[in-house]
């Protein structure tokens, strides 16, 4: 309830400070994918152990990603790690990639590089941070869980090249209708504008 009340205040006060921009509510999350995989379920044989392929080793990319619940619009960028500088770069062509006359409301959670202080926030954008320890009310968490399940588990992946490669194929799988279906939380049609 106090998020709702909060965000709402925030969204609020973003529509009042930007009044000839429509307002878009999004939410933005990073995962960690690689070498390092997950077991991930497995049909099998009843009674018997179910046995599936999990690559130990220490490279990984990053999966930079924002979604718009109400439209099931996406928008990812795959970097090599997580920092303030990273999350500029996801800022900036966050921001450019938005439709003229609309401004961001992008909802995150409270990782260190999401509110440093070197950030530059485009002024299309507006940050705002979700309660600290609730990851369970960002629905981007859920993307990455079906990407993990359907894409990319079971897998060995030779290099960095092939780890990006195999997060943008995993990425781009998703529609706007399976964003929506995975986002679209009943409070979250409250809070957008």
């Amino acid at each position: 309830m106090r998020f709702r009340q909060r965000g709402l205040s925030r969204a609020a006060a973003a529509a009042e400070a930007h009044p000839g921009e429509r307002v878009e509510v999004w939410f933005m999350d990073e995962a960690r994918f690689g070498e390092k995989g997950r077991t991930g379920h497995r049909w099998w044989v009843r009674g018997e152990r179910p046995r599936g392929l999990r690559q130990i080793g220490y490279e990984w990319a990053f999966l930079f990603g924002a979604v718009r619940p109400a439209t099931g619009q996406g928008f990812a960028l795959v970097l090599p790690e997580v920092s303030t500088a990273a999350m500029q770069a996801f800022l900036d062509r966050f921001a450019a990639a938005l439709a003229a006359g609309a401004h961001a409301v992008l909802v995150l959670d409270r990782a260190g590089w999401h509110g440093s202080r070197g950030l530059a926030v485009p002024p299309n954008v507006t940050l705002v941070p979700l309660p600290p320890y609730a990851p369970e009310l960002n629905p981007v968490e859920r993307v990455w869980l079906f990407l993990r399940e359907r894409f990319l588990s079971h897998r060995v992946l030779d290099g960095y090249g092939a780890i990006v490669a195999a997060c943008c194929k995993a990425r781009n799988a998703l529609t706007p209708e399976r964003l929506r279906s995975l986002c679209a939380y009943p409070w979250i049609r409250k809070v957008a504008l």
